[in-house]
């Protein structure tokens, strides 16, 4: 009986070291998110303009820039996703993209002189597409690191992480930025703001290591009539396959319709609202603070929003959050004043991370987990697609207006769009499909 009893225990504690590795993942990469995509590179991008190019132009390049980045990243997303599934590689694909996304991230060390920003772009679109694309992977092992009941909790989990370790790195940047020049005049601004850069890319190869040691390569899936195909020719015709089949998948298809419309405006405020304020003329102090303190506070929203779902259910959790940040969109267009933004900031931390965690894990519950590379590469496009336009129509709004007020106001319209369509969704009976088709391959094979 001693034996038995041994067994599940030693089981137990692979499964929590497996959790706290795959959540780690979310620590690593977050830097990027934090340092690269909102708070201390588009602040940094702005300085990289030619003679003449005014606030209004820098922004809407930045915007065009993460618009770009987004579209590579969401065309080969379910490509490369089916490919994983089929050999079985879903942590290889992850560390691909992490290198790609580390080594890009540490070359934005360089451009610093005046009129760079076009190389400054070309770089950050090779740095956003690896980290993009390691997300594809490190989601696709969720519904196999978790188990169906605790999903939710250890996706808000690994947002909480990523809240935390992405602040804490923000917090070590802002101290070289602002504080290291005054200490050694000899270290500049922008020499500690590129080297701030160099952090990010140590920091997530480092904390990615846990993820590659603990965590466990998914059993391998291969369909009848795949044996000794080329991969992507497999991929492509798991992808028709896919197709064909969306309408039994129909609440899996509405929930991703649901979030690439929400995410339209998530995305944009993620990535526009530091640019945002430099436009108006808020100082760095202020711009970077506040991504600071949202960092901090989202972490324990993030962990709450997990601990909501068990109590009001997932798609109502997400509809507060939803409501949260119609509020914000039109309190953004009459932000004029530094306090302001701190305290949108703050209401931006209470829902940005649970908004996330809850819709990556309500995705993750109806779909089947042999095809979880495949479909949370969809997953990615419906994100990618979601950073492109969002951020396409405030550069469009920007230039035509000169100025960026109406942009954020008019994000409402995505948040509303969205909780229109998730009150379509069934959860429990996407769940039920997936369960079931996930059986018949299992009894195929």
């Amino acid at each position: 009986m001693a034996t038995a009893n041994v067994i599940p225990q030693e089981d137990e504690k692979q499964h929590q070291r497996a959790i706290r590795a795959w959540t780690m993942y979310d620590w690593a990469n977050s830097t990027f998110a934090t340092t690269m995509m909102a708070a201390v590179l588009p602040v940094y991008y702005a300085t990289l303009g030619s003679a003449g190019d005014s606030p209004a132009m820098m922004t809407s390049r930045w915007g065009f820039t993460t618009a770009l980045a987004a579209l590579l990243a969401a065309v080969i997303s379910p490509i490369l996703g089916a490919v994983a599934d089929f050999k079985g590689s879903k942590k290889k694909f992850l560390t691909f993209f992490m290198l790609l996304g580390v080594i890009s991230t540490a070359l934005l060390f360089f451009p610093n002189k005046e009129g760079s920003w076009l190389i400054a772009s070309v770089i950050f679109v090779f740095a956003n597409i690896g980290f993009a694309g390691s997300l594809v992977y490190y989601d696709a092992l969720l519904p196999h690191v978790a188990r169906a009941d605790e999903i939710d909790q250890v996706s808000s989990r690994g947002y909480m992480m990523g809240y935390i370790g992405g602040g804490i790195l923000l917090a070590v940047n802002l101290v070289m930025i602002m504080f290291v020049p005054n200490w050694i005049p000899s270290l500049g601004t922008g020499l500690m703001t590129r080297l701030s850069f160099v952090t990010v890319a140590i920091w997530w190869l480092g904390f990615t290591l846990p993820l590659l040691l603990h965590v466990k390569e998914p059993e391998r899936r291969i369909d009848a009539g795949e044996e000794g195909m080329h991969p992507i020719q497999a991929s492509f015709k798991r992808l028709g396959k896919t197709f064909k089949e969306l309408k039994r998948y129909r609440d899996l298809s509405l929930g991703l319709l649901a979030f690439w419309v929400y995410a339209n405006g998530i995305g944009t405020i993620i990535t526009m609202a530091t640019i945002y304020g430099k436009e108006l003329g808020f100082s760095d102090i202020t711009l970077i603070g506040t991504l600071l303190m949202v960092q901090f506070l989202a972490a324990p929203f993030a962990y709450l929003f997990g601990w909501l779902s068990k109590k009001l259910g997932t798609k109502r959790s997400i509809y507060l959050s939803l409501t949260i940040y119609s509020l914000i969109a039109v309190a953004g267009y009459f932000l004029y004043h530094e306090w302001q933004f701190w305290v949108l900031g703050a209401a931006v931390a209470t829902v940005q991370g649970g908004s996330q965690a809850l819709s990556r894990s309500m995705i993750g519950k109806m779909m089947p987990k042999s095809k979880s590379a495949e479909f949370y590469g969809f997953f990615s496009v419906f994100e990618k697609f979601a950073s492109i336009l969002g951020p396409l129509i405030f550069g469009i709004v920007s230039s035509i207006m000169n100025e960026s007020r109406l942009s954020i106001a008019s994000l409402i319209i995505f948040f509303l769009a969205g909780i229109f369509i998730l009150t379509k969704v069934n959860i429990e009976r996407g769940n039920k499909v997936a369960l079931e088709e996930e059986q018949q391959m299992i009894s195929a094979n």
